[in-house]
């Protein structure tokens, strides 16, 4: 059976990194709640990836998803995601998202495009619980995406697992429809 995913800085370091396509699933938990933030971002023909700062770039295109995981408690609910404060935006505003409400309260807010890095795009090396995974693009990839969420949106995020199931597929059919490459749809 063939590796679906890996850690991205372990395959970097392996020398696995794939040139021509992939999927790199970050997250970012906030300490002492369960406010998440998860990017997806897909990349395909890399011309060049190195080490930079704390972090690895990519001279690529990529294409980006954005995943905010907001509990009932957060007291800053009304401001864009792209307004707050450092550490808990996004680059969305709400009239750009899905959200879903959660039965706990819970907010899942998630873009309703992909937004584009043109020319290149760096991932920071995570720290603590965060992690960098990278999904390789073969067949089921977004099946394996789908899983995944709703594994972490459940056990880490605090979301109920009903609706982290929702959400996840919502979020996987969304990357598979808007992270593919022209030569994906050959």
């Amino acid at each position: 059976m063939s590796l679906k995913a890996m850690d991205l800085f372990e395959a970097y370091v392996q020398n696995k990194l794939p040139m021509d396509e992939g999927y790199i699933v970050t997250s970012y938990f906030k300490p002492e709640s369960t406010y998440s933030i998860y990017e997806i971002v897909s990349y395909s023909a890399v011309k060049d990836i190195y080490a930079s700062g704390n972090g690895l770039t990519f001279q690529t295109n990529g294409k980006k998803l954005y995943i905010l995981v907001e509990p009932s408690n957060y007291n800053h609910k009304t401001i864009e995601p792209y307004c707050r404060a450092e550490g808990f935006q996004i680059p969305l505003r709400f009239s750009e998202a899905n959200i879903i409400t959660a039965k706990n309260q819970s907010k899942i807010i998630f873009n309703k495009e992909a937004q584009q890095a043109i020319s290149a795009f760096t991932i920071l090396k995570p720290e603590g619980i965060n992690f960098a995974f990278l999904f390789f693009s073969q067949p089921g990839v977004f099946d394996s995406m789908n899983l995944f969420f709703s594994k972490t949106l459940n056990q880490e995020a605090g979301i109920p697992q009903a609706d982290a199931t929702k959400a996840s597929k919502a979020i996987a059919d969304l990357a598979s429809k808007t992270l593919t490459w022209p030569k994906d749809q050959e």
